[in-house]
């Protein structure tokens, strides 16, 4: 069947009755709007069929009480391609959808209601595929290169699944989880932070408005001056080996991606960072947390929180 036999068939989601019957009499959420960076999109009834593509969506959907049929693994869980503190939200495995490069064939003979995808690389061209297929909540406006804040990310799946008081319920609980950490934490108080990578490509840090950052800031961190100042491309600063010490700050973070954590921490010019040398360095070698903070959902934040800060705190002291 060809990509628009399959798009028209896609967008079909059930009989009029159907959708009347699954919005319930009187449901005053839809037709929902919700604005992206490709303009307003409309989702017209209560959506039976979801299909989750981007970064952190599907665990979205689940705390949102949606099951996705299908869903993108961008951080390599295997499964149901969520991590372990969504464990036995899936009654139904979710069909597992490439990330960069999506089959849209594939997506399209789900038949989905909607499809989300808030978080990714914000692409005019994945949209335009995604979009003849089936309602597509794309990045919201100002966003790109998986910058989607999690507020936004949570608002609009909530508004286009038709519970946006669920949503605002559970970005509360989220704020209010960073606060109580924060209260806890009293020591991480304007104290400058790095936090980087290192993957096959190299070294980098993460520039302040990527959520890798927003982590640390909300818990009273700042961000590096000596890296803001640097120039970045898309979401990181490149950084070359023989000028690491541009990472030296308070405290350092760093994800080694691909790679063991002994790659990092056994570096001579690694350990020659001042930061690193008095302690005061984070190499994430438990991948479980690695991933729970890199997720960056609803769901994932809490097992970060619970298992990141105090491993920073240990390091500060």
């Amino acid at each position: 069947m060809s990509l628009l036999a399959l798009a028209v068939a896609g967008c079909g989601g059930g009989s009029g009755e159907e959708q009347d019957a699954a919005a319930g009499p009187g449901d005053a959420t839809f037709p929902a709007i919700v604005a992206t960076k490709f303009g307003d999109v409309t989702v017209e009834s209560k959506p039976e069929r979801v299909v989750a593509l981007g970064w952190g969506d599907a665990e979205t959907a689940l705390a949102l009480g949606v099951e996705p049929v299908g869903a993108s693994d961008w951080v390599a869980f295997g499964g149901d391609g969520v991590g372990p503190w969504a464990d036995g939200m899936y009654t139904t495995a979710p069909a597992i959808i490439g990330t960069l490069e999506p089959s849209y064939e594939q997506i399209a003979a789900l038949e989905p209601d909607v499809i989300l995808d808030t978080k990714s690389a914000g692409d005019k061209e994945r949209y335009g595929h995604l979009s003849q297929i089936a309602p597509t909540i794309a990045l919201p406006e100002g966003a790109d290169n998986y910058k989607t804040p999690i507020e936004s990310q949570v608002s609009m799946v909530a508004t286009a699944l038709g519970v946006p008081e669920q949503g605002d319920a559970l970005l509360a609980d989220i704020d209010r989880r960073f606060a109580e950490a924060a209260a806890a934490h009293p020591e991480f108080a304007g104290k400058t932070i790095t936090v980087g990578a290192f993957s096959g490509a190299g070294w980098g840090a993460y520039t302040a408005d990527t959520e890798r950052l927003q982590f640390m800031k909300k818990l009273g961190f700042v961000s590096n001056p000596t890296v803001d100042a640097q120039p970045a491309v898309k979401f990181s600063v490149p950084v070359s080996e023989e000028n690491l010490g541009v990472m030296d700050a308070d405290m350092v973070v760093v994800f080694p991606i691909g790679r063991p954590a002994a790659e990092v921490t056994n570096r001579p010019l690694f350990q020659a960072i001042p930061a690193v040398r008095d302690g005061r360095s984070l190499v994430f070698d438990d991948q479980t947390v690695s991933k729970a903070y890199s997720t960056n959902s609803v769901l994932s934040l809490r097992y970060a929180l619970d298992t990141v800060v105090p491993l920073v705190s240990d390091r500060l002291r």
